[in-house]
């Protein structure tokens, strides 16, 4: 980056002129992201609206231009990190926000789990320590006041105001879950999403390589923990008329709980009306496509 050249064509930006305002701005759309801080001083430094309008979208698209390529290379190179993948999806909402101020969080939680285990815990055992921590001492829970609030997909959200939906209550629980030695992973229950709880040895990557593997039980998040059995997901599927799919009692992948999380912002900022967040969605889960399962 050329910062005399970045600052010259920054001043430029509340020239009348439309004509050199695309040019500068085009100009300005080839730098990476390193220069929002100096767009945001030449914000906060002028009172000319719409200088500040310009500024704005600028400094927008430029944050969504990096989301895209951290999306893109989470997608092709580091799938396996869960946590990370659902932190990308609220930094479309707070681009500032760092990786490693979520992962202390979750890991302070987890920490919490990690002092009442042992090995001699039967499974059922473990997840009520789980469901304890979580949903008791911690008071994570349903968003029963706007369950279709688009913060209810930003993790960051999540962790500060302890309400989620089913995908990221079951993304928190599972996370820590596995850093704590506990085999669980996210179902991609349609019109649901619960856990699995996999038997001794089951990972995600025994999954993805097509391999039998054994479901102890399931746990249902959005009812603190609730243990259920196949038969009670099988009903379910009943219920709701869904065409049955054995993908719906096995762990999904990292990639589709991102993509889930992704599809209920589209819900959400849709019934908000919110047509230019909807397309920008809409954008990132077209980068889903372009890689393989």
């Amino acid at each position: 980056m050329d910062r005399n050249k970045v600052q010259a064509l920054i001043c430029l930006l509340d020239d009348p002129s439309e004509e050199v305002y695309s040019t500068v701005e085009g100009e300005l759309l080839k730098e990476e992201v390193d220069i929002v801080p100096d767009l945001e001083k030449a914000w906060e430094s002028t009172g000319d609206a719409v200088y500040q309008r310009r500024l704005e979208n600028l400094i927008h698209t430029l944050q969504f231009k990096d989301l895209k390529a951290r999306m893109r290379n989470w997608l092709s190179v580091s799938e396996d990190d869960l946590l990370y993948g659902v932190y990308l999806v609220a930094r479309y909402q707070y681009p500032e926000l760092r990786y490693e101020d979520i992962d202390k969080k979750v890991n302070a939680i987890r920490k919490d789990v990690w002092l009442e285990l042992n090995d001699h815990l039967t499974a059922l055992e473990k997840v009520r320590i789980i469901n304890h921590i979580l949903f008791d001492v911690h008071e994570f829970g349903r968003n029963n006041t706007n369950f279709m609030a688009p913060q209810n997909n930003f993790i960051s959200d999540v962790l500060d105001s302890r309400k989620g939906n089913p995908v990221s209550l079951s993304v928190l629980y599972s996370v820590i879950a596995q850093r704590s030695g506990v085999p669980v992973y996210g179902v991609n229950l349609p019109k649901n999403y619960v856990m699995a709880y996999l038997d001794e040895g089951g990972d995600l990557a025994t999954v993805n390589q097509g391999e039998e593997i054994s479901v102890l039980f399931y746990i249902n998040a959005i009812n603190k923990g609730a243990v259920l059995g196949r038969k009670e997901i099988e009903y379910f599927v009943k219920q709701q008329k869904l065409e049955p799919s054995d993908s719906y009692y096995l762990p999904c992948s990292n990639k589709d709980t991102v993509q889930r999380l992704l599809n209920n912002l589209v819900y959400s900022y849709e019934s908000n009306k919110q047509n230019e967040k909807v397309e920008e969605i809409k954008e990132l889960l077209s980068l889903f496509g372009d890689i393989s399962s």
